[in-house]
């Protein structure tokens, strides 16, 4: 990794603490790959002498980013970076309905990637929804709608974590209200209504974990998460489905095309 040419940033600047400050930027070098998977991480002492700190804090940085499946290595010996990259998640591929008879789009899309997906549903329920999915759907402030929250995995580890707000006059009396899992997915369901999916909206913050976020989905301490809000819209610019999806942001990446 090149040798920073200038000072850390003073605690003025940045108060974080200071092996806070060192495994973020270990951290980014690492997911960037200018530290390859492999490689010894520079020593001890050129991380004291980098940074300005000492020992301790150099050990708890380590520590934290072998406690986040980064580096590997014992006292005495040098630390190793596993090869651990982000794996890039391409909304475009399966956000269109699914083929009759298919399975949904983000679980074919993964199997064709040799991944090994899996959703679990958590939650359905009629609800008022975030203020930011409520602005979205045009409901008042107590207003309601279905949700549908899953779980969804790869390798039987938790990936992302996703509320789906559905109006309430769309769902009434289909599966959407069903505490079941849709066969080919909602988008292929709201097509099958008559409500095809012909436009959506991705705005991606990168945001702290809420509780729920950081205990289902298994966060390491210090690990900010991507959050999605999508909305997505049917023929006469009809709103179908609101939807905020979290990922841990050292494991995945959001890759479009335009």
């Amino acid at each position: 990794m090149p040798e920073a040419k200038n000072r850390t940033p003073s605690d003025a600047a940045d108060p974080r603490p200071l092996h806070e400050r060192i495994a973020t930027d270990l951290r980014r070098a690492i997911l960037v790959g200018d530290l390859p998977a492999g490689d010894p991480i520079p020593s001890t002492g050129q991380l004291k002498e980098r940074f300005g700190a000492s020992s301790a804090s150099v050990q708890k940085a380590v520590s934290m980013l072998k406690d986040e499946g980064l580096l590997q290595g014992r006292a005495g010996s040098s630390v190793k970076v596993l090869d651990v990259r982000r794996q890039p998640m391409t909304p475009a591929a399966y956000s269109q309905p699914a083929e009759d008879g298919q399975a949904y789009r983000w679980l074919s899309e993964a199997e064709r990637n040799g991944r090994r997906p899996s959703i679990r549903l958590l939650e359905v329920a009629e609800t008022t929804p975030p203020a930011d999915v409520r602005a979205a759907m045009g409901l008042e402030s107590k207003g309601k709608a279905v949700l549908r929250k899953q779980l969804l995995s790869l390798h039987g580890e938790p990936c992302e974590l996703v509320h789906s707000y559905y109006p309430l006059e769309l769902a009434a009396g289909t599966p959407l209200e069903s505490k079941a899992k849709i066969k080919g997915g909602s988008p292929k369901l709201l097509a099958d209504l008559g409500y095809p999916p012909v436009d959506t909206v991705d705005e991606v913050t990168a945001e702290e974990a809420t509780n729920e976020e950081y205990e289902v989905l298994q966060l390491p301490r210090q690990v900010a998460i991507l959050r999605t809000l999508r909305v997505v819209y049917s023929t006469d610019d009809r709103i179908i489905e609101v939807t905020t999806m979290a990922k841990a942001g050292n494991l995945y990446s959001l890759r479009y095309h335009f």
